[in-house]
């Protein structure tokens, strides 16, 4: 919020605090020659540091509050700074939240995502608050994302002007995702005024529904502080708000599987899985005179996988129907793809996993896959 700033020239003495028991403290130099004042000389000169201390900080907590009305990051602009008018209502990320870790890998995620889909505009975001608040960068986004122009100005200085493309922006958001404006988590108001929590459900969901070659971070919760105007006075609560749950492929929520288990409690028994799934692959690629002696990285360019799912079906997948060295992301995400058509092929369900994740080297979607073949052609010699 503004504070009114002290109008003291600088460098001139601010007024000695008023006692009325003491009288006036004079402000006159002392006699030449006099080497120390009275005691109540020294009084008034410790009031007036403490004085000019006090409008200093007053000083800089004005300046960090018109710096960032939106969103502050610093508990030391606490809620009842808000300039909020009668029942109005915002919200902020509770300080300590900022120091989750799953938090900052998310919004990390989401900000490479950005970047690597708008690199060719030679758009960069370091600051999901300060880098998208007015449109112009979700506005690139989409348009890249979907495809198709739209129809708002290229630049817009003034604050109206902002809102004003942010709400189509956000409009065309809504409708690509099927929402109405009620349902989203998010509105001009909440992002223009760079609410941190609006933006990134509105990127989540952004990443989801457009099959983003990123893994989330699952379950990232976080509290935050809710401040209301109620006739003049101000109140707030905390709730818990979460930004991520578990999620399938298709971005719609699932239950906790057993790999889940093994990651988060049990590391020792998922190396004998590691190992007992490396000895299933190998005793069919050692057919064709190939072996894996890393199962963490040697399935993510989908080569392995193709071979692996034609030879458990009991036929070899020409070498012309997938890329043999795959140099790009693209080629990768197609052999993957492909050998997921011949595993459903071969009567196994649709793997919940997705081609992007196999390629980003997610350990946990490979061995959700190769399980799945394992639990079907273990049988096999």
């Amino acid at each position: 919020m503004s504070l009114p700033r002290s109008k003291t020239p600088r460098g001139a003495a601010s007024p000695a605090p008023s006692h009325k028991s003491y009288g006036r403290v004079s402000n006159s130099p002392a006699p030449e020659g006099k080497s120390d004042g009275t005691f109540w000389e020294k009084v008034g000169t410790l009031g007036r540091k403490k004085k000019a201390q006090e409008v200093q900080q007053v000083e800089v907590e004005g300046k960090h509050a018109i710096d960032s009305p939106g969103m502050p990051k610093s508990a030391e602009v606490p809620p009842e700074e808000y300039l909020l008018e009668e029942n109005e209502e915002r919200s902020m990320i509770e300080p300590k939240s900022y120091e989750n870790p799953k938090l900052k890998d998310l919004i990390s995620i989401l900000i490479e995502w950005v970047n690597d889909e708008l690199h060719s505009d030679r758009i960069i975001v370091q600051d999901v608050e300060e880098d998208l608040y007015d449109g112009q960068v979700l506005q690139k986004l989409l348009e890249k994302l979907t495809g198709e122009k739209l129809a708002v100005p290229e630049v817009t200085q003034s604050e109206e002007g902002q809102r004003n493309k942010l709400r189509i922006v956000l409009g065309v958001a809504n409708r690509i995702l099927g929402l109405q404006r009620h349902q989203a988590r998010w509105s001009v108001e909440s992002v223009h005024t760079k609410n941190i929590v609006s933006i990134l459900h509105l990127l989540v969901a952004l990443a989801r529904h457009f099959r983003a070659p990123i893994r989330l971070p699952e379950n990232v919760v976080v509290d935050v502080v809710i401040v209301t105007k109620r006739e003049g006075v101000l109140t707030h609560r905390v709730i818990a708000e979460e930004l991520t749950s578990f999620y399938d492929d298709v971005g719609m929520r699932c239950e906790r599987d057993a790999f889940d288990t093994l990651f988060d409690h049990a590391p020792d028994k998922l190396q004998v899985v590691k190992k007992s799934l490396v000895t299933f692959v190998n005793k069919h690629l050692n057919k064709i005179n190939l072996e894996v002696t890393d199962l963490d990285s040697q399935f993510a360019d989908g080569v392995y996988l193709c071979l692996l799912s034609g030879l458990l079906e009991g036929y070899f997948v020409p070498l012309y129907d997938f890329h043999l060295t795959p140099q790009s992301f693209d080629e990768k995400v197609a052999n993957v793809s492909l050998a997921f058509e011949l595993m459903m092929d071969g009567g196994l369900p649709q793997p919940k996993a997705r081609p992007e994740d196999i390629v980003n080297l997610d350990l946990k979607s490979t061995l959700r896959v190769l399980y799945n073949l394992f639990t079907k052609y273990k049988h096999l010699s």
